[in-house]
């Protein structure tokens, strides 16, 4: 794991050309959407091998899946 001086803005957000944060702004992300790319992004920084982080991914992207699919059958049912 990497040491980081900011708690705020580690290290592991800001690898690359774009922080993590940028880049959920610039696509306009939601909450659900920000949160899988947030615990992507930080999965091969964080924690071991990165299991937990990846394992917070899913169960955002499996909220928004929920969600995605009850709005498209109350789409079907109108």
């Amino acid at each position: 794991m990497e040491n980081t001086k900011d708690k705020f803005n580690p290290d592991y957000y800001t690898q690359g050309s774009i922080e993590c944060i940028d880049y959920i702004i610039e696509k306009k992300l939601n909450f659900l959407e920000g949160n899988v790319v947030k615990y992507i992004t930080r999965s091969k920084h964080k924690h071991k091998d990165g299991l937990d982080c990846l394992k917070k991914a899913q169960w955002y992207m499996n909220r928004l899946v929920e969600l995605k699919t009850k709005e498209g059958e109350e789409e079907d049912g109108q």
